[in-house]
């Protein structure tokens, strides 16, 4: 019961002074009396011991899990790493976790965290730095985490963290210079790490070199961070996979990724426990994550029994079985013994772990805001407590492991250093603020690139998607399939999947790496992939587009959990760590990515605005309006249309299964990073409409515009569309006769292509009539990002309106007969005069 419950009764909380009990950890419970204390017991190896008095028993259990640190281990199921932890705190006494170097060490990086905090809350009072004051102890953990880390074969960290403590951080351990975080105050941003907007210093991340106690190189990451505290979560995961795909970490040893996290955000964020679930996933396991809880008890004045309904903030990451240290923040040796142990278990392991430092908040959630108002009691005793240095600093005194005086000089040489630096940052004052460029250039679409392949390529990988191995038995019903590629070909007709499946071929075999992954991205949410065949009888898999070559780039497509928010985090922090590789992540429906939409706000259109952080990661997002209800048409066009500015991101909706192959291949080609949005189709998956001839994969690019394959010869009328209601419009006008008006698909929405809007202009100068026409209600789809941009081209001669289905709070309706409907009506106003 002391391994279940000894957790309960640690003096864990630095501003608690009660004494706690248990009932089932009374030895009255079990009919012991005090006369029982010196009788011996078996006691099946407790401590390395055979047999031990019932006094010493209680001791050792109680020195393991009822001090300073208390630790939930026995949730787990595998016995060995049960026994694991219990060989490591059981009879281990607390003279033997440190010896007076590392103790001396410990020392040293307090005196380095609450000296730079004194410092700015000297210098610049009044900031916003999200103090680490009352939680220093984080500090010398690091240090011991990153120690313990390259004692065990790794040499690079990549850490996640929110606000507390961040500058803290950055200073002492990613090694970034005091000068340049003091510029940052004064309002200098530094050109070369920066690009846009910039950002508040405090989500800004960084890169360090640390040198370890022995002398070894670790590399340092601190991935920036938006005050969404856990969206950085998937994004550092997805990074560490990344490096570890390319450095062949298979063993996920070399590359080790940490998370800081706040008490009130790991128990309240849902992307924690999606991370969580990530974990031990095949296409995004890497090796464990060290998670550190900075539990301060409170978030921005919410106090813990209104944040959560579990006992601790950490007991979410029970789902995995991780094991979670409880430690004291004042007891720094504890929080250094815990880390340690923590890390060597997710080495011995390859899971996650967390340690929940137990601590306070010395002022309000940032500097300007009083606690007090809020948690009165609490922040009088915050008031009274002396810090974890001062408290350190008298345990070692009183030990004689060193003299006060070799302790305030340590801290005093360091307040010299940092007055140093600050006097550094008087020599020169911060550029001037220049008002952003209110008429800028206008945002044309970048020049095209050549993205054809050789027939012999096409030949090769046509091979490839049409072979399976000796004695594998496909599904009866997937032999057609097989049978219809190889007639593709010969037909002159690749559709959607086909297309798809020769551009990431194609793309494997030019070396570049390609990673897909989403819900049954595998199959396809509609059937049209069959990326894994399985063996009918085995059910072993095999993935056709990893066989093309020997020597051909890696391939990886993995189906993913049911979540979009942590898997898109994931995918587009490997997009930010393997830029050579094309990284695509796809919605099972275009609906489902608003469950993902902090991700798409905080990071994929802004990130290089705020951080100068690029990436090539591609959205695939089903949609188009075929009676299937709102939740499976809409991939919601405007949202992404609305964050579209300063080059941003790229968004395309391609119609035929030729454009999609330039599209991926031109965004795996362009030197010039940008995520794309693709809005990908339903209906024309296997539509005879969107199929390509052969050729036009062997030459060409991409193309922005689509001018109409049948314009009538004196046209009146241009229509303007994307999609598959462009096809609808063909289909109406042949049926009705219609010879005034000319259909054109603009491919790429964002950038617009002004140059060839204009150009069709003049090609079609007769046409004085211009229309927009969306299948999308009014209140959504393109319309409102067309109408400016179109209004700058067009002369005063050019009448200009739009068509689109009524405004509605729902994107469509779940009726096919009123679709239907809503359809005809929509193809007739499209031809309309008014």
């Amino acid at each position: 019961m002391f391994r279940v419950r000894g957790h309960l009764i640690a003096s864990l909380n630095p501003l608690g002074a009660e004494v706690r009990s248990h009932s089932e950890l009374d030895p009255h419970r079990y009919g012991f009396t005090i006369w029982d204390l010196d009788r011996e017991f078996i006691t099946g190896g407790l401590g390395g011991r055979t047999r031990a008095s019932l006094r010493h028993i209680l001791d050792t259990l109680r020195d393991a899990y009822c001090r300073t640190i208390g630790i939930e281990y026995m949730h787990i199921q595998e016995a060995e790493q049960k026994e694991w932890i219990q060989q490591r705190v059981e009879g281990v006494q607390r003279r033997d976790w440190l010896d007076e170097q590392a103790k001396k060490r410990i020392l040293f990086k307090l005196n380095d965290a609450e000296a730079f905090e004194r410092f700015l809350h000297t210098k610049y009072i009044g900031h916003k730095r999200f103090s680490l004051e009352g939680a220093e102890s984080l500090i010398p953990m690091l240090d011991a985490l990153i120690n313990e880390a390259a004692n065990t074969g790794a040499d690079e960290v990549v850490i996640g963290m929110a606000h507390r403590g961040r500058l803290n951080v950055l200073a002492n351990i990613i090694g970034k210079s005091y000068e340049k975080i003091f510029r940052e105050f004064e309002g200098d941003l530094d050109p070369k790490s920066q690009q846009g907007s910039g950002d508040v210093k405090y989500h800004l991340g960084a890169e360090g070199l640390y040198e370890t106690d022995t002398g070894k190189k670790v590399k340092l990451q601190l991935a920036s961070n938006p005050s969404h505290l856990e969206a950085v979560n998937p994004v550092v995961e997805g990074m560490v996979r990344a490096r570890q795909d390319v450095a062949g970490d298979r063993r996920h040893r070399r590359i080790v990724p940490a998370i800081i996290h706040g008490d009130a955000a790991f128990a309240g964020q849902g992307v924690v426990a999606e991370t969580l679930n990530l974990s031990e996933l095949p296409g995004y396991d890497t090796g464990g994550t060290v998670h550190i809880v900075v539990n301060n008890g409170i978030g921005f004045t919410t106090g813990a029994a209104a944040a959560r309904s579990s006992v601790y903030a950490t007991d979410v990451a029970k789902m995995v079985q991780a094991p979670i240290f409880h430690v004291n923040g004042d007891d720094p040796e504890a929080c250094v013994r815990v880390v340690a142990l923590a890390l060597a278990f997710r080495q011995a392991f390859r899971k996650d772990v967390v340690v929940d430092m137990v601590c306070y908040r010395r002022h309000g959630h940032s500097e300007g805001d009083e606690p007090s108002y809020t948690q009165p009691l609490m922040y009088k005793e915050i008031k009274q407590k002396r810090s974890v240095r001062k408290l350190y600093t008298e345990t070692l005194v009183k030990r004689g492991d060193l003299t006060l005086e070799e302790a305030e000089k340590a801290l005093d040489d360091f307040h010299n250093r940092l007055e140093q630096a600050f006097d550094a940052t008087q020599d020169s004052a911060p550029p001037d603020v220049v008002m952003p460029q209110l008429d800028r250039p206008r945002e044309d679409a970048a020049p095209t690139i050549q993205t054809g392949i050789s027939e012999e390529m096409l030949q090769e990988i046509l091979d490839a998607l049409t072979r399976l191995p000796e004695g594998f038995t496909i599904h009866p019903k997937l032999q057609r399939l097989l049978d219809m590629r190889r007639k593709a070909v010969e037909q002159n007709a690749i559709d959607w999947a086909f297309g798809e499946a020769f551009s990431l071929g194609s793309l494997l075999v030019e070396g570049i790496p390609v990673r897909l992954s989403g819900q049954d991205s595998r199959r396809g949410t509609f059937s049209q992939r069959h990326s894994t065949f399985v063996d009918y009888n085995t059910e072993d898999e095999y993935i056709s587009l990893a066989h093309i070559r020997a020597d051909q780039a890696p391939f990886m497509i993995y189906d993913s959990l049911l979540s979009e928010y942590a898997v898109l985090g994931f995918e587009y922090g490997y997009s930010v760590a393997r830029k050579e590789a094309l990284t695509l992540w796809e919605a099972q429906f275009g609906d489902f990515v608003n469950g993902a939409q902090i991700i798409i706000d905080q990071f994929i259109s802004s990130a290089e605005d705020k951080w100068n952080q690029t990436s090539r990661l591609v959205l695939l997002l089903p949609h188009g309006f075929e009676g299937q209800g709102p939740e499976h048409s809409s991939a919601r066009l405007e949202r992404f249309l609305s964050l579209c500015a300063e080059l941003n991101m790229r968004v395309a909706i391609p119609s035929t299964s030729a454009q999609y192959f330039h599209l991926l291949r031109r965004q795996a080609k362009l030197d010039v990073l940008k995520p794309l949005v693709v809005l990908t189709p339903k209906s024309l998956l296997r539509s005879e409409v969107a199929k390509s001839p052969v050729q036009d994969f062997l030459s060409g690019h991409f193309r922005y515009l689509l001018d109409d394959p049948k314009p009538p010869k004196k046209p009146r009328r241009l229509v303007f569309c994307s999609g598959k209601i462009a096809f609808e419009l063909m289909q109406y006008r042949q049926e009705h006769g219609i010879e005034d008006t000319v259909i054109l698909r603009l491919e790429q929405l964002y950038p617009f292509p002004y140059s060839l809007v204009e150009s069709v202009l003049k090609k079609y100068s007769s046409a004085k009539m211009v229309r927009w026409v969306q299948e999308e209600p009014r209140n959504m789809g393109a319309w409102h990002f067309i109408l400016p941009r179109m209004q700058e081209i067009l002369s005063p001669d050019h009448g200009f309106d739009y068509v689109a289905r009524y405004s509605s709070a729902s994107p469509a309706t779940g009726s096919q007969r009123v679709h239907q409907m809503e359809q005809e009506d929509l193809l007739q106003r499209a031809f309309a005069d008014a």
